[in-house]
């Protein structure tokens, strides 16, 4: 690939930079590559409460775009991009919108029909005013043919990866299972609770990191499913880790564990197989992509039975699991890292830089 001069950017994003999701981690590792690449990048929030702004946050972010000078070239998080149709036509002539797509709004789990069609329709007016789209696998990319965006406007930069020791494991009689991410209701926690509750039999013990507040009725409802079926001791809801608190739950865990019902790329599969870590998860979204066949089980999205045979497996089969792990180590070797995806994203936004401009 041919490196591109370096350029600026003002990179929108929604709510605070700092929260620690697989997406908000994405936009930080990416705008500190930009800037070891020497390009000047402008970072700045959109407000909180996305995808589902309020007046305040509303107000703020028009008056950011408003500030931007002509013919600024404008990254914006698709969170909040997705819910700005207006304020990107308005815009739409005079800067040079890159919209930022993890995943479709769309495509959250737990959406009312009406809520979906809602967010459908404005992701799609709001991509029609993008000069480019950058997707972080293959699956969002063809994902996005439904909302009108061509092929010629996408690039698919995947996120890279940190370099990671590999887990040394519990050492123990039963399976540390560790699961990492914001528990919402796309990343099934409650079917694994109920998938692990037929398992009770066997030795085991499940570490849950990640957010209990985004989603406070979700956490709730994980809370009662684990009392429910008297699992108390045996599923562990850390919440919100820091590095170190990760890097100590990784280095004792044995396999990860992960069921969503869909995934842009996969940002914490990819971080265990970093770790030399066997998989369970879904074939949702990008999650084939992310986790080859080799180094994961992958079931259909929220299926308990199938889900509760593949955790099964992994526990009562040892060979099983140490070819899994094989396998991962194998994938850790191919995994991105950060430089390079950074390159790639510099070379994007060069790209779309020089397209013409949308349509009014």
């Amino acid at each position: 690939m041919t490196l591109m001069q370096p350029g600026r950017c003002a990179f929108l994003l929604p709510g605070d930079p700092e929260t620690r999701t697989g997406g908000y981690t994405y936009d930080r590792h990416i705008v500190a590559g930009l800037r070891a690449l020497g390009w000047e990048v402008e970072l700045q929030s959109l407000g909180a409460g996305y995808p589902s702004p309020d007046a305040t946050a509303l107000a703020r972010a028009a008056r950011v775009v408003e500030a931007l000078p002509d013919g600024a070239l404008a990254v914006v998080d698709g969170l909040a991009f997705g819910v700005l149709p207006d304020l990107a036509g308005q815009h739409a002539q005079r800067l040079c919108w890159v919209a930022l797509v993890h995943h479709p709004l769309a495509l959250e789990t737990g959406l009312h029909a009406d809520a979906q069609r809602l967010l459908f329709d404005s992701e799609r007016r709001a991509l029609a005013h993008a000069r480019g789209v950058i997707v972080t696998s293959p699956s969002t990319a063809r994902a996005l043919a439904a909302f009108g965006v061509e092929a010629g406007r996408i690039a698919v930069v995947e996120p890279g990866t940190a370099p990671a020791p590999l887990s040394a494991g519990s050492g123990g009689e039963g399976l540390s299972l560790l699961c990492v991410a914001t528990v919402t209701p796309r990343k099934g926690h409650a079917l694994l609770v109920e998938a692990l509750a037929g398992l009770k039999d066997r030795p085991w013990v499940l570490h849950c990191a990640g957010s209990l507040s985004m989603d406070g009725a979700c956490a709730s409802a994980l809370r009662k499913a684990i009392e429910h079926h008297g699992l108390q001791a045996r599923v562990l809801l850390h919440g919100e880790q820091d590095e170190a608190g990760l890097r100590a739950l990784y280095a004792k865990a044995d396999a990860f564990v992960l069921p969503s019902f869909h995934e842009g790329y996969g940002m914490a599969l990819a971080e265990a197989l970093a770790h030399g870590l066997p998989v369970v998860s879904t074939r949702a979204g990008a999650i084939p992509d992310t986790v080859p066949a080799e180094a994961g089980l992958l079931v259909a999205p929220g299926e308990v039975p199938a889900l509760r045979e593949a955790l099964r497996l992994l526990m009562d089969d040892g060979a099983s699991r140490a070819r899994l792990a094989a396998g991962a180590r194998t994938a850790r070797a191919r995994l991105p890292d950060w430089a390079r995806s950074s390159e790639r994203f510099g070379a994007a936004l060069s790209a779309f830089a020089r397209q013409p401009k949308a349509r009014p």
